[in-house]
């Protein structure tokens, strides 16, 4: 009888694995804070993206897509496609209203406004990821050991997107973490870097806010082969010499501003 019972949970394995990928929308903001006095300049030059004084973007969104299964994601970006007529960002004002958003975000000296986790490749029994970011228009590649997350579960709990979830909190780096997975997907991922909970996590806000991403649609359906692949266009780099990058870039940055200050 035992060895019945046992035969029966080893076919029913696969059944159980195969439910539990597939892909997830999420929407990613990024709050922009921009110095008054570069603010002001921005101004006065009436670049503000047609909407009047005063009008400037207060964020940056973009759409990803974390595709999974029970062993490994990818998140990626979602390509944006042109309207009817070729052109991106509806004709000549759109170009306009792009090219003031860029300008918006270098005004800010930030790590959120200049750089993008552009995509993600997590091996969730390894413990690795591979992440692809954009830092000040250079692409980079970085292979890492997947952080890890102090989560304290809470008893709070919600339903989002018709899914039961509960909500957990962490201190990273001086950054307050707060998450909400749901135990009803059963792999331990989420968006971006995020994941190590008991439940895929949908939505993620570091400091109140700041940083968020928000799934929007979940579809559990089958992941073709083959499509969960490690990212490769960049410059490889350890973490240690992409950080030493960033610090050197973003005080490049501050120097810029401030003899645009003076």
């Amino acid at each position: 009888m035992l060895r019945a019972i046992i035969v029966g949970l080893v076919l029913l394995l696969p059944c159980a694995l195969s439910a539990q990928e597939g892909t997830i929308a999420f929407t990613h903001s990024v709050r922009i804070e921009i110095p008054e006095e570069i603010r002001a300049r921005l101004e006065a030059r009436g670049g503000n993206g047609g909407g009047g004084r005063g009008a400037f973007p207060t964020e940056s969104v973009s759409q990803v897509v974390l595709l999974f299964n029970a062993t490994e994601s990818l998140m990626k970006p979602v390509p944006r496609v042109a309207p009817e007529g070729g052109r991106g960002g509806g004709g000549a004002r759109g170009d306009r209203g792009a090219g003031f958003a860029r300008r918006i975000r270098m005004a800010s000296a930030t790590r959120d406004a200049q750089e993008t986790l552009v995509e993600a490749h997590t091996r969730y029994g390894e413990g690795t990821i591979v992440e692809a970011r954009l830092l000040l228009g250079r692409s980079f590649i970085i292979a890492d050991e997947r952080p890890t997350y102090a989560w304290k579960l809470t008893a709070e709990q919600a339903e989002f997107l018709g899914y039961a979830v509960q909500k957990a909190t962490a201190v990273q780096d001086s950054s307050v973490i707060e998450a909400w997975f749901t135990p009803q997907i059963p792999v331990q991922g989420g968006p971006g870097t995020f994941g190590g909970l008991p439940g895929m996590i949908l939505v993620v806000s570091i400091n109140d806010g700041q940083v968020q991403y928000t799934a929007t649609g979940v579809s559990m359906s089958p992941i073709a082969e083959g499509v969960i692949v490690r990212p490769t266009e960049g410059d490889e780099v350890t973490r240690e010499e992409y950080e030493k990058i960033v610090t050197e870039k973003l005080e490049e940055l501050r120097s810029t501003q401030r003899r645009i200050r003076e």
